[in-house]
């Protein structure tokens, strides 16, 4: 626990380094296709959390909250770009370069509040609407998801996806969830909105 509190002294004189993201070259553009494993979801028959866990979030708990909410509205907006550049390029290695050049990235022309991020295609036309959810934890690690995600998951359970990216700074892997989410996550209020009576 001494090398813990060191490590968090250094980190709260040098807030700056977390963002670099090691590892990860800064994204510029979509030159090339993602490459990352996609995988299943974690079950509950997955190896518990690594023991490193608690330590980690030890260590989290000692940084700004607007630092952290900087760093990750870009380790959002990096994973939504991998997975923009993933869709077009899967849909290209299967001859629909047609349905490819229609992939929009809904949260970064029409702003966050559709209720997913990216609009793609399946290879034979159906709509895909992706919601992206990037962490550089382990596949377990919490993210969270909105109220509104969480209606038009729900309204259009047919087209809706979460592709969940994690590990991403330095193997990137993903897996992709289909509604209903409760299946698949427990959700946990973590927010209220306060009025008055």
């Amino acid at each position: 626990m001494t090398l813990v509190d060191a490590v968090a002294r250094w980190l709260a004189l040098h807030p700056d380094w977390l963002g670099r993201m090691p590892g990860m070259r800064p994204v510029t553009g979509l030159q090339e296709a993602a490459r990352f494993w996609i995988g299943p979801p974690p079950t509950l028959s997955n190896q518990p959390p690594p023991q490193e866990l608690e330590q980690m979030l030890h260590i989290a708990r000692k940084f700004d909250v607007a630092g952290r909410d900087e760093r990750n509205r870009a380790l959002g907006r990096a994973g939504e770009e991998c997975v923009l550049a993933h869709e077009r390029a899967s849909l290209q290695a299967v001859g629909r370069e047609d349905l490819a050049r229609k992939v929009r990235w809904v949260s970064e022309e029409d702003g966050d509040g559709a209720g997913y991020d990216i609009e793609s295609f399946a290879p034979d036309g159906r709509s895909r609407l992706i919601e992206v959810k990037t962490t550089n934890g382990w596949e377990r690690t919490p993210f969270l998801i909105t109220r509104n995600e969480l209606a038009v998951a729900e309204e259009r359970r047919s087209e809706w996806r979460l592709f969940r990216l994690w590990n991403f700074s330095r193997e990137p892997k993903a897996f992709e969830l289909h509604p209903p989410l409760d299946a698949h996550v427990a959700l946990t209020a973590t927010t209220f909105q306060a009025s008055f009576h």
